[in-house]
C-alpha cells in the first residue's frame, strides 16, 4: 500500500500531473486491494476516469461484487451518465449485502428522470430488506415532496425525526416546515422553522419562516422575522413587499410605504412594489404620490391591469376623465379589453358628454357584469339619461330581482314602467 500512500501524499499537495502518472502503474500491475482503496481516494479527489478505470479492471476479476458495482456507478453517476449508472446498478443480485443501496441509487435516478412511481417501489424494496433505515425513510419524504404529496411527505419527515434532524447534511425539520407550509398547514409549520433555525440561521429559511407567519396571520412574527432578514442582507428583494403587507394588517401604513420606498432603492424595476406603494398611498390620503408610483407600475408593464383600475378609479373620484380614458386606451392599444376598464371608460365619456361612445361601451361591458348591482344601476341611470324607457326598464327589472330589498329600484321600474 506504500504507492498508495505516496499518490494520496501527492494528491493532497496538489501535485497532480505525478500523481496520475503513478496512478498508471496501480491501475496495469496493482494488486486488487490497491486498486480498490486508490479507486476511492481518486472517486473523493473528483478523478472520476481514472476511479471509473480501476473499478472496471477490477470487476474483470469480481464481477458480481455489488460494492464494486455500486462504486462504479457513483462514479457513472458524478459524470452525469445516468443511463450507464443505471445499467450497472441493475447487475446488483438481491443477496448482495450493497443491494440497498444501490436500490436508493436507482430510485435517485429514476426521480431524476421523472419516473416517480418506478423510484416509489425502488424504495419500498429497500424498506422490506431493512426496515428501520431513517435514509430510506427521508428518500421517501423528498419523492414525496418533489411530487406535489406534502402530507404523505411530511407524515414520513416526521418518523426521521424520530431518529435524527439532519440527513445527509440536510436539515429534515426545514424539510418538514416546507412541505407544511406548501401543503397549506401554515401555523404548523412554524414550531418546525424554529427548531430548524435553531440549527443554523440561513437566510432562505428565515425568509421561508417569515412568509408563512404572514400567510399564517400572524403579523408581529412576520414583521419580527422580516426585519432580522433586512438586517442580515438588505438586499434580500422578496421581503420588502412581504413586510410591507404585514405592516397593511397590523394598520401601521406609514411603516408599509416606507417600506416599500425602501425596497424600490434595491429592486427599481419591480411592478408589484410601485403598485402596492401607490394602494397604500391612496389608504394614507397621498393622492399625487399614490398616481406617481402606480403611473410607474405602468410603465414597468403597460398591461398591468391592477394598476391601470387603481388610477382610473383615482381618477374617476377626482373627477378627471380624460386621465381615466388616456389609461384605458393606453391599454387598448396594448390589446387588451379589461371588463372593469371599459365600465371606468363609459362613466368617463358620458361625464364628457361622449353619448354614443359610453353607449357602446357600457353595452360591451353589460356582456361580463350582468349580474353586478352597482354596474346595472349606473348602466340604468344612463340609458334613463338618454331617454331609453325600454332599455332601461329592462336594466331596473334585473337589478329588482337581484336586489328585491331596496325598493328604490322598484319605484325607478315602475315610473319606467308606468
Amino acid at each position: 500500500m506504500e504507492k498508495v500512500n505516496k499518490i494520496i501524499s501527492l494528491l493532497e499537495n496538489g501535485q497532480h500531473d505525478e500523481a496520475l502518472r503513478q496512478y498508471e502503474s496501480i491501475l496495469l500491475n496493482g494488486s486488487h486491494e490497491e486498486r480498490f482503496v486508490l479507486g476511492e481516494e481518486l472517486l473523493h479527489f473528483g478523478f472520476l476516469e481514472e476511479a471509473k478505470s480501476l473499478f472496471k479492471r477490477l470487476l474483470e476479476s469480481y464481477p458480481e461484487e455489488g460494492e464494486l458495482l455500486v462504486l462504479l456507478a457513483e462514479t457513472h453517476i458524478d459524470l452525469g451518465e445516468e443511463d450507464e449508472a443505471i445499467l450497472v446498478l441493475e447487475q446488483v443480485k438481491a443477496e448482495d449485502p450493497s443491494f440497498p443501496q444501490s436500490l436508493l441509487l436507482l430510485a435517485d435516478l429514476y426521480q431524476l428522470e421523472g419516473l416517480y412511481e418506478v423510484s416509489e417501489q425502488k424504495l419500498l424494496k429497500a424498506k422490506a430488506i431493512l426496515p428501520n433505515e431513517v435514509i430510506i425513510d427521508f428518500a421517501m419524504g423528498e419523492l414525496y415532496a418533489e411530487q406535489g404529496r406534502f402530507m404523505e411527505a411530511a407524515r414520513v419527515y416526521l418518523k426521521v425525526l424520530e431518529t435524527d434532524e439532519i440527513i445527509a447534511g440536510v436539515n429534515v425539520n426545514q424539510r418538514m416546515a416546507e412541505v407544511l407550509s406548501v401543503g397549506g398547514s401554515f401555523e404548523e409549520a412554524l414550531p418546525y422553522y424554529e427548531k430548524a433555525m435553531e440549527d443554523k440561521l440561513e437566510i432562505n429559511t428565515l425568509f421561508s419562516y417569515a412568509f408563512t407567519a404572514l400567510q399564517a396571520g400572524y403579523n408581529r412574527t412576520a414583521i419580527e422575522k422580516f426585519n432580522e432578514l433586512k438586517e442580515l442582507d438588505p438586499e434580500y428583494n422578496s421581503l420588502y413587499i412581504n413586510l410591507a403587507k404585514a405592516y397593511e394588517r397590523e394598520e401601521e401604513l406609514e411603516n408599509s410605504l416606507n417600506t416599500i420606498k425602501a425596497g424600490m432603492k434595491y429592486d427599481e424595476y419591480n411592478k408589484e412594489l410601485f403598485y402596492f406603494g401607490g394602494t397604500i398611498s391612496l389608504k394614507l390620503g397621498q393622492d399625487t404620490e399614490a398616481e406617481n408610483f402606480l403611473r410607474e407600475a405602468l410603465a414597468l408593464d403597460p398591461e398591468f391591469i391592477e394598476a391601470a383600475l387603481a388610477l382610473t378609479k383615482l381618477f374617476l373620484h377626482q373627477e378627471r376623465f380624460e386621465d381615466v380614458l388616456e389609461i384605458t386606451s393606453l391599454l387598448s392599444d396594448f390589446g387588451e379589453e379589461e371588463p372593469r376598464l371599459l365600465w371606468d371608460a363609459a362613466i368617463a365619456n358620458q361625464n364628457l358628454e361622449e353619448y354614443s361612445l359610453a353607449l357602446n361601451k357600457y353595452s360591451n361591458a353589460y356582456t361580463f357584469f350582468k349580474e353586478e348591482p352597482e354596474f346595472l344601476l349606473d348602466y340604468g341611470n344612463f340609458l334613463i339619461e338618454e331617454g331609453k324607457t325600454d332599455e332601461a326598464a329592462e336594466i331596473f327589472s334585473k337589478l329588482v330581482k337581484l336586489e328585491p330589498g331596496i325598493m328604490e329600484y322598484q319605484d325607478i321600474l315602475q315610473r319606467l314602467l308606468d
